[in-house]
């Protein structure tokens, strides 16, 4: 099992993050790509002092954008995780 400062690269700080914390106590981080699920959980509860009821994943590709000098590169490819926590916690981002 990984360590969790291996596993949580970050909390993610978007428009509909903002949006899903409000409403349904759900937080956006992004984590390395080869964690799984159990411990994607066990980070954030360990890291963040906080009970997590479920996780989902996500798996992105890297963009693709073209050089000047029309060499096509690709950004690296990234996971994020959806937690969802109990009624009443909540990680500051501050």
């Amino acid at each position: 099992m990984k360590h969790q400062d291996t596993v949580i690269k970050a909390v993610l700080a978007t428009e509909k993050g903002s949006a899903m914390q409000e409403k349904s106590n759900r937080y956006m981080v992004r984590v390395d790509r080869a964690a799984t699920k159990p411990e994607i959980k066990k980070a954030v509860e360990d890291f963040f002092n906080v009970t997590v009821l479920a996780v989902n994943t996500q798996n992105h590709e890297g963009k693709k954008r073209v050089l000047r000098n029309r060499k096509v590169v690709q950004a690296p490819d990234w996971k994020r995780a959806i937690v969802t926590l109990k009624a009443g916690d909540k990680i500051d981002l501050v």
